[in-house]
C-alpha cells in the first residue's frame, strides 16, 4: 500500500503574494466606487440639497455589515473602516465640517468624532451643545454631534430645534451600539438632511412640562429615553424623549399625565434609526 505523500504548507511567500492580491483588488474596488460617486455628484447637483449625509441609508448599510460579518477580523476595525470609506466619500459630494460638543468630555466625544467621519472630515470643537446648533444652523450642510445623555450645567439646547427652519436631530451615534464599543458614547447628529432621506424609526420630541418630579420621571424612563433639564415656570422640566417606535407621543403624553404632570408643549425635533445593538466582541 502506497502512503499518500505529506501535503506541504504553503510558502510564507505565496501568502504574502496573496495579500498583495487582495489589498491591490480592495485599492481598485476603492477607486471603482469614487467613479461611480463622481457619477453621482453630477445627479445630485440638480435633484438633492442639504446635507449629503444619509442616515436612514447608512444606519441600514452598517447593520448588514454587522449581520455578513465573521472571521478574525474585529468587529471595531471593521466597522471604522467602513466608517471612514463612507463618510470620506460623503464629503467628496458635498464638502462639510462636523461640529462637536466638548461638554460632556473632550476626548469622548473625538473618539466618536474620528471613530465615525475619519480624519477627512474638519472637527471644530465647541463648549457647549448651543454652539454646535448655532453653527449648524448658520451652515449650508454642516453636522453637530451632541451627547445625548444629561450633561451636568448644560440647558434645554433641543428647544433651538423646534422651528420648522431649524435643523433636526437626524441620527444617533453609533450605530450600531456594544458594551465594549471603541466610541460608546451616546451623540445625536444635528442636521438638515433631504425629507426621504430621514431615518424615522424612532422620533425625538420636545416636550415642556409642569409638575416635574420622581413619579413622572420613573414613569417615563420605563417607556422611553429622555434627557430632563429643570424649567422655573411651574415646578417644571424641559425634556428631550426619545419616542420608540412601537409607541407614540400620545401615549407618552398620557404617562406623564397619569404620572401628575401637566404638558405644556410639544414639538418635534427629529428623528433617528432605532437602536441597534450587538453582543460585545463579536466576531
Amino acid at each position: 500500500m502506497t502512503s499518500k505523500a505529506p501535503v506541504q504548507p504553503p510558502e510564507l511567500g505565496d501568502l504574502r503574494k496573496e495579500i498583495d492580491r487582495i489589498d491591490e483588488a480592495m485599492h481598485g474596488l476603492l477607486m471603482e466606487r469614487g467613479e461611480i460617486i463622481d457619477r453621482l455628484i453630477a445627479v445630485k447637483k440638480s435633484q438633492e440639497t442639504g446635507s449629503a449625509f444619509r442616515p436612514m441609508r447608512e444606519a441600514d448599510m452598517m447593520r448588514r455589515l454587522v449581520k455578513r460579518h465573521k472571521g478574525i477580523l474585529p468587529l471595531d476595525t471593521v466597522e471604522s473602516i467602513w466608517r471612514v470609506i463612507i463618510s470620506t466619500f460623503t464629503y467628496v459630494q458635498s464638502p462639510f465640517s462636523v461640529h462637536a460638543d466638548l461638554s460632556a468630555g473632550d476626548a469622548l466625544m473625538r473618539d466618536s468624532a474620528r471613530f465615525h467621519f475619519g480624519f477627512t472630515v474638519p472637527f471644530i470643537p465647541h463648549m457647549g451643545a448651543a454652539g454646535v446648533v448655532e453653527a449648524v444652523s448658520t451652515s449650508k450642510g454642516d453636522l453637530g454631534l451632541v451627547p445625548a445623555i444629561a450633561v451636568a450645567g448644560t440647558g434645554a439646547w433641543w428647544s433651538a430645534l423646534e422651528f420648522d427652519a431649524a435643523p433636526k436631530i437626524i441620527a444617533r451615534l453609533p450605530f450600531v451600539e456594544r458594551a465594549d464599543h471603541p466610541a460608546a458614547l451616546p451623540v445625536f447628529v444635528i442636521s438638515r438632511v433631504a425629507a426621504d432621506a430621514m431615518a424615522t424609526e424612532a422620533e425625538v420630541w420636545s416636550i415642556r412640562v409642569s409638575g416635574w418630579g420622581a413619579g413622572p420621571a420613573q414613569a417615563l424612563q420605563a417607556k422611553a429615553d429622555f434627557i430632563a433639564v429643570p424649567d422655573r415656570a411651574f415646578d417644571g422640566a424641559a425634556l428631550l424623549v426619545t419616542v420608540p417606535k412601537d409607541t407614540s407621543m400620545d401615549a407618552i403624553g398620557e404617562i406623564l399625565v397619569n404620572a401628575g404632570a401637566t404638558v405644556r408643549s410639544t414639538a418635534l425635533v427629529g428623528s433617528h434609526a432605532t437602536r441597534y445593538t450587538v453582543a460585545a466582541n463579536k466576531s
